[in-house]
């Protein structure tokens, strides 16, 4: 490690960092400038990273989880010669740019996750961790070690305070996930005040009661930095935590060590603090032999792709079916008749709960995608979504495919999005459908990062019954449905749910939630099995076709589906029933198609979904009629409660009528 060079670098860094945040007067100083040797010694010597091959299966993933001070992240980047520009740098949360606010994935090479929600990379990074355990222990062979990275995080105190850290930092203690090393920022300081305002427990105490390593250092000491993080990648058996004391947006002595210090406070002391640092007038400045350094860095990083290319090289050819694998991982297509074909049709005439159905789906698939993993919190025995000899991922058993969360809704769902940013592994998770509300903030970063994560979500309704208004979901399955990019299925019966498995597993380009029943539903024979598969996959179908001409809509969906088909029986044979159980992929089709389910020339519909009403008015109008729940539940049994809340066909034949 060249020192010298190095500290250069930092200072150089800082610099850039007060330009970008001047020339845009936005942003966040603070974590740049106090943490600029970390980045030095990380991005500019220790991290095994290959800027020309931005996602190489082997390198170190490193996640910013204080996306705030993400000119840190663009910085280094842009010096370790990622394809990240200076006039990038320039362009800081300008539109369109490489560098938003925050860091975004899929926007900026080398950005593994979207962060800025504090704590949530804390979590993405235990996820990250976990996935790189199950893929060592999936493909490395004994003659061929092609996976031994490491998880590489900064956090910071509003990180650590999150909820969601500390959720994914005891998973990661109990799983003994000694490839993953947190750098945490403690520079005594939050956004609003001196952090001794709002915290006095013993990080360093805390974390080692919750199973890992600790080590504290002089956050601004390379040397420090640069042994610590090398113990770390050498020891085993716990995670890692380096706690580094540094000052927060050291350089700019006005706002130094002060909670001032944190935002963009200090860019107006920009010239002032350049001159401290001994920079040049000259703005976003690069000295050459900084560059030049840099440049030959990368000249070696290369060097050791290459030769770790050969090794891969030997090992694809010795195993090619798991080099396939690797190499499609969790983008593989889907091919949705096959996987269909493989999950057996229920009997006619029988009852199953969907999380029931789900189970029988979810076993075929599973073994035809070895890619997938599932996991619960705490439900599995509810939810019904254990993979069946595919073993618990725990210590000293990384093949498992099942994960067991603990109680941890929130950390299930950043550790989803972790294990999906580093795109080996297929994630499902489960809980209660009411409990979504714990890992909401995990389920919008995924939809906005195009995760293609599976939400297994079940007791989906005041079906629920006897545990009454605290565990009966009303708001939160159209809650989930106004989030864009997330694809909410309510299927109805067994041969939906096997639809509905199929087409969460088909997508790629985002999250999907499948919402299933605890209570038993009837087989709706009134369609075939394949039009009933079929007919999910397009979000909404015509399950029940008028006799006679069209004068009534009974739109439904999920549980309450049978109302509707028992409800239309009544009516007449100008009644047909529409199947809605994904509203996002029903508007996804041709306007051709859901005129040909929902024409415009029939006005008298109605909709009935044991939920909040106001969604369902868009597809009804102004003249029809919604049945459905706009209070909370009662404590009673689920058919009884329902009766009593008015979801039953007696109430869509009056609405008719």
């Amino acid at each position: 490690m060249n020192k010298e060079i190095l500290q250069k670098a930092a200072t150089q860094a800082r610099g850039l960092a007060i330009d970008a945040v001047h020339a845009c007067s936005s942003g966040h100083l603070g974590l740049p400038l106090g943490a600029a040797e970390i980045g030095a010694v990380l991005y500019g010597d220790a991290l095994n990273v290959n800027p020309d091959e931005p996602r190489w299966v082997n390198r170190d993933r490193f996640i910013l989880s204080a996306g705030h001070g993400s000119m840190f992240l663009y910085t280094w980047l842009h010096l370790t010669g990622f394809d990240l520009s200076l006039e990038e740098l320039r362009n800081f949360r300008q539109l369109h740019s490489k560098t938003p606010g925050h860091p975004e994935f899929g926007e900026t090479d080398g950005v593994e996750s979207t962060t800025g929600p504090l704590g949530q990379g804390v979590g993405n990074a235990v996820g990250f961790a976990v996935s790189g355990k199950m893929a060592a222990a999936r493909f490395n062979t004994p003659d061929h070690k092609i996976l031994d990275n490491h998880i590489v995080v900064l956090a910071g105190d509003g990180c650590l305070q999150e909820g969601v850290a500390q959720e994914a930092s005891a998973l990661a203690g109990h799983l003994k996930l000694d490839n993953l090393i947190v750098f945490y920022d403690s520079n005594d300081v939050t956004l609003d005040a001196m952090a001794d305002k709002s915290q006095s427990e013993d990080a360093a105490k805390r974390y080692e009661a919750l199973g890992w390593n600790v080590v504290t250092i002089d956050g601004h000491d390379m040397d420090a930095i640069s042994h610590a993080f090398e113990a770390a990648k050498a020891a085993t058996g716990a995670p890692q935590l380096i706690i580094c004391k540094t000052e927060i947006a050291r350089g700019i002595p006005q706002v130094a060590g002060t909670s001032a210090g944190h935002g963009e406070g200090g860019a107006k002391h920009a010239a002032e603090a350049r001159a401290g640092l001994g920079l040049p007038e000259e703005t976003f400045y690069v000295s050459d032999d900084v560059r030049a350094y840099f440049d030959e860095l990368k000249k070696g990083r290369l060097a050791c792709y290459e030769k770790w290319l050969e090794t891969y090289s030997a090992w694809k050819s010795a195993n090619p079916e798991l080099a396939a694998q690797l190499e499609a991982g969790a983008s593989a297509p889907v091919d949705v008749a096959d996987l269909l074909s493989k999950i057996p049709v229920s009997e006619p005439g029988s009852k199953a709960a969907t999380r029931a159905s789900g189970s029988v789906a979810l076993q075929p698939i599973a073994q035809a995608r070895p890619e997938l993993i599932s996991g619960s919190a705490d439900l599995h025995g509810s939810t019904k979504n254990y993979i069946k000899e595919g073993g618990d991922f725990l210590p000293g058993n990384d093949t498992g495919r099942n994960l067991l969360f603990g109680i941890r809704e929130h950390a299930m769902g950043a550790l989803m999005n972790g294990i999906a940013y580093d795109g080996i592994f297929r994630a499902s998770g489960a809980t209660f459908m009411v409990f979504a509300d714990y890992c909401r903030p995990s389920i919008r970063l995924a939809a906005l990062a195009n995760l293609p994560t599976i939400y297994i979500f079940t007791h989906d309704s005041v079906g629920v019954g006897e545990d009454g208004p605290t565990h009966q979901p009303v708001e939160t399955v159209s809650g989930l449905r106004v989030i864009p990019n997330l694809d909410v299925i309510r299927p109805a019966d067994a041969e939906e749910t096997a639809g509905a498995f199929v087409a969460a597993m088909e997508r790629l380009s985002g999250p999907t939630l499948l919402s299933l029943s605890r209570q038993n539903l009837p087989s709706l024979d009134v369609a075939s099995a394949e039009e009933r598969r079929n007919g999910v996959l397009k979000g909404g179908y015509i399950l029940k076709k008028e006799s006679a001409a069209l004068e009534t809509i009974i739109i439904s969906t999920g549980s309450e589906l049978q109302h509707a088909v028992k409800a239309a029986e009544e009516i007449g044979p100008g009644a047909r029933v529409v199947s809605m159980p994904s509203m996002r992929r029903f508007e996804a089709q041709s306007a051709e198609y859901r005129e040909s389910v929902l024409p415009k020339a029939c006005a008298k519909r109605i909709a009935i979904e044991a939920g909040v009403t106001a969604l369902w008015y868009k597809y009804v109008g102004s003249e029809g009629k919604v049945i459905g729940i706009d209070r909370f539940g009662i404590s009673a049994p689920g058919d009884v409660v329902m009766k009593e809340l008015g979801i039953a066909a007696e109430s869509v034949v009056a609405a008719a009528r």
